[in-house]
């Protein structure tokens, strides 16, 4: 016979179980907008410095990426919406205290401008494009005469977005995990990340990738300086956050995170971009394939995670 001594409620199992109700749809959703605003930003800033002819997969190809990721973005947060057919009232409205208002109009604006970039590249790098419509020609025209202008539009809204992704978890106050204003800038960082890794990867330049892996360098190093004082913060804080670290250092989320988001998301692909930094030969989609999916699988474990921590003291 087994005999087991509780000495307090909370002691029995299942007593305090967590409500999940964000599935695979949210963190997908997270994941394709922090990709979609790190790659826009570059684009833009490359744009603004005049570097677009050294440039040319981070500001022409690689926003061709963008519109698929955001309307698959958007239709991940659709089919986890369990009032589907009202998900226009999100537009009728403005709330500067909600990050889902927030959220819903930067993706608006975000989303049609991404398009229009795109546009404005369709004749360079396919000669035999045809628009069809007199207008049509007309506002591609203009929009190319003033490509600057829809640059530095387009990189606030990245920035906006970016942040976003991460203030839509840290506003839930009754997670502890999330109850952190690092999350805004981490997943800023990462989508910045992610979005470099994706333009390397699409780069036929060696001089570009170069300059992408330098700038990666630094995000990531500083992805790993948020992350280590996002830890530093719960551990100094109180039982719950301290609960909250322990799920990442010796809880079910250890090998996931340590091996799949530290390890080779972020500190393996460092190594081999400061290889080929000093002239090993690496092959350029393995830090950035290893990056992009370390950048989805932090999005994942953060937003499971998030939803297992609770208030209970």
């Amino acid at each position: 016979m087994k005999e087991e001594l509780f000495v307090s409620g909370r002691d029995i199992p299942n007593i305090d179980p967590y409500l999940n109700i964000w599935h695979w749809q949210i963190p997908l959703y997270l994941y394709l907008g922090g990709l979609a605003a790190g790659i826009l930003f570059f684009a833009g800033y490359f744009t603004i410095m005049r570097k677009e002819k050294d440039m040319e997969a981070t500001v022409k190809w690689a926003p061709f990426l963008v519109p698929f990721a955001l309307v698959l973005g958007l239709f991940a947060l659709f089919l986890d919406l369990k009032h589907k057919l009202y998900f226009w009232q999100l537009y009728t409205t403005v709330r500067f205290t909600s990050p889902m208002s927030w959220g819903a109009w930067t993706l608006m604006l975000i989303t049609p401008i991404s398009f229009i970039w795109v546009a404005t590249y369709m004749k360079e790098l396919f000669p035999k494009w045809d628009w069809k419509f007199e207008f049509l020609n007309k506002a591609e025209a203009y929009a190319i005469k003033n490509r600057k202008g829809l640059a530095w539009i387009m990189m606030m809204l990245a920035v906006i977005l970016g942040v976003y992704t991460g203030i839509l978890l840290s506003a839930f106050n009754a997670r502890p995990l999330w109850n952190t204003s690092i999350l805004g800038p981490l997943f800023l960082v990462s989508g910045l990340s992610t979005g470099l890794a994706a333009s390397m990867w699409m780069s036929k330049s060696k001089y570009e990738r170069k300059v992408l892996s330098r700038l990666d360098l630094i995000m990531i190093g500083v992805e790993l300086f948020l992350i280590i004082h996002l830890f530093m913060g719960f551990l100094s804080a109180s039982e719950v956050q301290i609960e909250a670290a322990a799920l990442f250092l010796g809880g079910e989320f250890t090998v996931v995170f340590w091996v799949f988001v530290i390890i080779l998301g972020l500190v393996f692909p460092a190594v081999l971009e400061t290889l080929e930094l000093r002239g090993f030969h690496i092959p350029v989609w393995i830090p950035a394939l290893l990056i992009l999916i370390g950048g989805l699988v932090f999005r994942f474990v953060m937003v499971e995670a998030g939803q297992i921590t609770r208030f209970l003291y």
